[in-house]
């Protein structure tokens, strides 16, 4: 016959294998903010951790290095992911998840996405200069309609990301919560 107690500690571990599957997986998918699997793990476990976490706490709970915790909590704070606290009569620094993980989102992916738009944009501009250059310069028929075919593209390129510039924007003020509620 089983004992209470037994069954209390099976329940226990039965917690942490469902955390850790969950933990597992969310930290698989965090490329998609450009954060490795290791930080998704951290992030994870200060998430599930019953306060905030010191990193020799990060370390202990990761079996990894200091310098390493230091690293991930670096990143994870440059995207909103994570929060420094403070506790009374705790020197060392804490940090817990940020709880408006809709921020968290909206900082990690609107950087993402302006970055790679604002380059993008400005290489399309620059090749239509280019492109508007050797136009003017070349006298081969068969080359200035190419240039006109490659410019109608890139027309199309920055009427996409000029819209896409819009889209971000709309994270970057908020707005985008009017149009679909924080749940």
């Amino acid at each position: 016959m089983e004992n209470h107690q037994g069954r209390l500690s099976r329940n226990w571990d039965e917690l942490q294998n469902i955390r850790h599957r969950f933990i597992s997986v969310m930290a698989q998918n965090m490329g998609l903010y450009d954060i490795t699997e290791t930080n998704g793990r951290l992030y994870g476990t200060i998430l599930f951790s019953d306060g905030p976490m010191t990193l020799d706490d990060m370390s202990r709970a990761l079996e990894m290095s200091k310098t390493s915790m230091s690293t991930g909590v670096r990143l994870l704070s440059e995207g909103s992911m994570l929060t420094r606290v403070w506790e009374k009569g705790v020197r060392k620094d804490l940090y817990t998840v940020e709880e408006d993980w809709y921020k968290s989102f909206t900082s990690v992916f609107v950087n993402r996405w302006r970055e790679a738009t604002d380059n993008n944009h400005k290489a399309a501009r620059h090749a239509k200069e280019q492109l508007e250059e050797l136009y003017k310069k070349t006298e081969d028929r068969a080359l200035q309609e190419q240039i006109e075919r490659d410019l109608e593209k890139l027309d199309h390129a920055v009427r996409y990301y000029s819209w896409l510039d819009e889209v971000i924007h709309i994270f970057e003020n908020g707005e985008i919560f009017d149009i679909v509620p924080k749940k």
